[in-house]
C-alpha cells in the first residue's frame, strides 16, 4: 500500500465527507468497511446523505436482477448533484467485473469517475489521487484472479461484531450464479493472518465474529490445515464470545467440522446451510453435486451429533425446468428438516450463467405462485418452532434500541432470533440473559432475568 498517496490526499481532502452505497452480501459489507478505512485514513469523513458527499461510491452485487435498477437510479441522483457541484462517482463491486456492465456504465454513464472491480480495491487510494491531482477517469479493473492483500485500513460498522474474510472467491459454478466469474478462483487467507486478525478484534472489544467466503468450509490455509483446524483455533481466542460463519457448502461440510461444533465453546449452534432446491433433478441442473437425499441425511445427522443445533437456509424457487412435482420435492425437505430460518428467492437470469440459456424458463407469475406457498409453509412452522423458545433464558447480545420503540430494546439469541426486552443503554454490547416469555411470530418477548 502506498503510503505517500494516502498523505497526498490527506493534504487536500480538508475536511471532505465520503458516501458508501452497500449492495449484496456480506462479503460486499466488508469490502465496504475497508474502503471506508482507507478514506478516513485519507481524513475523509463519512456522511449518510449523499447530497453531503464529496465523494460517492457505489459497491454493486450482481446477484440479483433488481441490483442492477437501483444502482443506475442511485447514478442519476449523482448526476444531479454532480452538475451543481463537485462531486467524484466511484462504482466498483461484483457487477464491474461483467463487461457487458462496464461498457453500459461508460457508454451511458460517461460523469462516473473511477470504475473498479472485486481484485483491485486496494487500488482505490491511487485511483482516487488520479481523479483528484490529474483530473483523469480511472477504469481499474482486473480480469484474472486477484491476489490477497493484507493489512488494509478498516472501519468497522459495529463495535462489537466484526466480519472476517478468510478466503475469496469460488471454484463450484452452480449453473445459476455469476459469483465465480466476477470474484475469481478460491483463495484462502494465511491461517495466521486471520488468527491475528480476530486476535485484534478482541483486544478492540469485539465478541461475536462471522466468518465470510463463498463456500467457507473449503477452506484451506495450507495442506494440512482446513476450516475444522482453523475454527478450533479461533474458538480458543479469549474475548470472542460467538463465531459464526456463512456460506458453507453441503457436499464440502464433512465429520471433522460437525465434530468441531460439537465440541466447540463458542460456535454457534444456527448453522446455515443453502439447499437451493429439494429435487435432485433440479439440484443437478444447478450443479449442486448433492441429492434430496443427500442433504436431508447430512441435516439429520448434524442435528443429531450437535445438540440443540438449527439450521437456516436459501432456497430458489423457479428455476428453469422446475416442475410443480419438483417444487413439491423442495416443500417436502421444508416439511422434513424443520429450518429454524429460510432466506428465500425467486429465480432471475444473470447473464453469463448456464441457466440463463436454458430452456423452459418460469413464467413470473408461476414463480410468484411457489414463492408464496413456500413462504406460508415456513410461517405456519413458525408458532412451534417458536414456543420451543417460551420459559428458556436465552444469552442475548444487546444491539441497541429497537427502530420500532425506543423504551425497548433489542438483541439476538446465539439461533439468531430476535429478542425485544425492556433494558438500559449500559446493557448494549453485552451478553445478558434474557427470559423468553412471548411468541410474536417474527421476534420474541423476553425480560432480563440476571444482571
Amino acid at each position: 500500500m502506498n503510503n505517500e498517496i494516502f498523505s497526498r490526499i490527506k493534504e487536500i481532502s480538508n475536511g471532505n465527507k465520503y458516501y458508501i452505497l452497500t449492495m449484496g452480501c456480506q462479503l460486499n459489507e466488508n469490502d465496504s468497511e475497508k474502503l471506508a478505512g482507507m478514506l478516513e485514513k485519507m481524513e475523509y469523513s463519512r456522511t449518510e446523505k449523499l447530497e453531503e458527499a464529496d465523494v460517492a461510491i457505489i459497491n454493486t452485487c450482481c446477484v440479483r436482477e433488481n441490483a442492477e435498477e437501483k444502482v443506475f437510479g442511485k447514478l442519476g441522483e449523482m448526476k444531479k448533484i454532480k452538475e451543481q457541484r463537485e462531486l467524484i462517482i466511484a462504482i466498483g463491486g461484483c457487477m464491474m467485473q461483467e463487461e457487458i456492465m462496464r461498457d453500459k456504465i461508460n457508454k451511458s454513464y460517461p460523469y462516473v469517475d473511477i470504475i473498479f472491480g472485486t481484485h483491485t480495491l486496494h487500488n482505490f487510494p491511487e485511483d482516487l489521487y488520479k481523479v483528484l491531482e490529474k483530473k483523469k477517469k480511472v477504469q481499474d479493473i482486473l480480469d484474472i484472479d486477484g491476489q490477497i492483500h493484507e493489512g488494509l485500513p478498516i472501519k468497522r460498522n459495529h463495535t462489537k461484531q466484526a466480519s472476517v474474510t478468510i478466503m475469496y472467491g469460488c471454484n463450484n459454478f452452480c449453473s445459476f450464479c455469476i459469483v465465480p466469474y466476477v470474484r475469481g478462483r478460491e483463495r484462502s487467507r494465511k491461517p495466521e493472518d486471520i488468527i491475528n486478525e480476530v486476535k485484534t478484534l478482541a483486544k478492540e472489544g469485539y465478541i461475536e465474529i462471522t466468518l465470510l467466503g463463498q463456500n467457507v468450509n473449503s477452506y484451506h490455509g495450507r495442506e494440512d490445515y482446513g476450516f475444522a483446524e482453523l475454527l478450533k483455533d479461533i474458538d480458543e481466542i479469549d474475548g470472542i464470545e460467538r463465531i459464526r460463519f456463512i456460506s458453507p457448502h453441503p457436499k464440502d461440510f464433512s465429520d471433522d467440522v460437525i465434530e468441531t461444533i460439537k465440541n466447540s465453546k463458542h460456535i454457534c449452534k444456527l448453522i446455515h446451510l443453502p439447499l437451493q432446491s429439494g429435487s435432485t433433478k433440479i439440484l443437478k441442473e444447478m450443479n449442486r453435486r448433492y441429492t434430496k437425499e443427500q442433504f436431508i441425511s447430512l441435516a439429520e445427522k448434524m442435528k443429531r451429533e450437535i445438540p440443540d443445533l438449527k439450521l437456516s437456509t436459501d432456497i430458489i424457487v423457479g428455476f428453469p425446468g422446475e416442475t410443480e412435482e419438483d417444487f413439491e420435492e423442495t416443500l417436502d425437505v421444508v416439511c422434513k428438516v424443520n429450518f429454524e430460518q429460510i432466506y428465500m428467492f425467486i429465480y432471475s437470469r444473470r447473464h453469463g450463467t448456464r441457466a440463463d440459456k436454458m430452456e423452459n424458463q418460469i413464467p413470473e407469475e408461476i414463480k410468484h405462485e411457489r414463492f408464496d406457498r413456500l413462504k406460508s409453509l415456513y410461517e405456519s412452522q413458525l408458532p412451534e418452532n417458536n414456543s420451543k423458545y417460551i420459559g428458556t433464558i436465552q444469552p442475548i447480545l444487546v444491539e441497541g434500541l429497537s427502530k420500532n420503540n425506543k423504551d425497548i430494546y433489542t438483541g439476538r439469541t446465539e439461533s439468531n432470533k430476535v429478542v425485544n426486552f425492556k433494558g438500559k443503554e449500559e446493557f448494549v454490547g453485552q451478553i445478558i440473559n434474557v427470559k423468553i416469555i412471548e411468541d410474536h411470530a417474527w421476534y420474541l418477548e423476553g425480560e432480563i432475568t440476571v444482571v
